[in-house]
């Protein structure tokens, strides 16, 4: 059963069936839930995640739980509805069922690390944003009710792209020439599929990883500058310029900069066996750029 499917639970529902898996989900979106019906799904619920009243309509019998929704927007409070209050909902509706796997997506920025250092699982994770603490609690809530299941994943994601969710490729191809900020700390990335397949395994693992709490981010963090440099040497443009001066919404809301850090993948990698299909952002953005380039063809 998938809770929240938008950017990767919608591939994870995909996957999963592609792999002979019943698959359930619920969405707030019925124009998703249209299209979830549609690619085949055996239940799709409509409703908001933090209600109750979808205890009563959902009617399949499931044997693994993975929650991947996103916020709500909506700022704080949307953040509170999707993360927190929707997480004690499935919670409560998990608790009356033999549930057998539990997997929730959260993220890298629980970890407020800065000045280029590498984080681990092990990393404290202290002094957070009131985002970042929405995040960690929601997180304590499903090592909170770890008795409920065989076994519980909380997978911590570094920044998520993939198909049509590319923002710097976008960026470069409208001609924009001047960046926000000054380029010099980390990008922890992860292409969507290969969270998807990340997840495959801890539902479908043989050897009873251990739960916990799992970093996944590709094997090479390389500098904002650095990416985008790139970038547009791959699209044949000429290099932007970063303006440390300037700022965007998302870096005030970080206090004028965004955090230095390199997040470690080495334990998922140890206990699934799981290997990125893009281990680093050269090969996954010329897939992306040739499939956007034959879609306008």
């Amino acid at each position: 059963m998938i809770f929240g499917c938008g950017y990767v639970g919608s591939a994870l529902g995909d996957y999963l069936l592609r792999h002979g898996v019943r698959v359930g989900a619920l969405t707030r979106n019925p124009e998703k839930a249209g299209r979830l019906r549609a690619a085949g799904l055996s239940e799709v619920i409509e409703a908001d995640l933090d209600s109750s009243d979808w205890h009563r309509q959902l009617v399949g019998d499931y044997r693994s739980i993975v929650n991947c929704v996103s916020s709500a927007g909506g700022g704080i409070a949307g953040y509170r509805k999707s993360y927190l209050d929707g997480q004690r909902s499935i919670l409560q509706w998990a608790k009356e069922r033999s549930i057998e796997t539990f997997v929730y997506t959260s993220s890298t920025s629980v970890y407020p690390q800065d000045g280029g250092v590498a984080v681990d699982e092990t990393s404290l994770t202290a002094n957070l944003s009131e985002t970042g603490q929405i995040l960690l609690e929601s997180e304590n809530l499903v090592a909170g009710c770890a008795d409920a299941f065989r076994r519980w994943y909380v997978f911590r994601l570094a920044g998520i792209y993939g198909p049509r969710r590319h923002y710097l490729l976008d960026f470069l191809r409208l001609g924009e020439r001047v960046i926000p900020g000054s380029g010099d700390h980390h990008l922890n990335l992860i292409y969507r599929d290969d969270i998807v397949s990340a997840i495959f395994r801890a539902l479908s693992t043989d050897h009873e990883a251990s739960s916990g709490l799992y970093n996944l981010a590709d094997d090479s963090a390389v500098t904002k500058a650095y990416l985008v440099n790139r970038l547009a040497d791959r699209l044949g443009i000429e290099r932007p310029a970063f303006d440390p001066d300037a700022t965007t919404p998302r870096l005030k809301r970080r206090g004028g900069q965004m955090p230095d850090r390199i997040v470690l993948n080495s334990k998922a990698k140890e206990a699934f066996g799981w290997r990125p299909k893009y281990p680093a952002f050269e090969e996954a953005y010329d897939f992306i750029i040739k499939q956007t380039a034959d879609s306008e063809l």
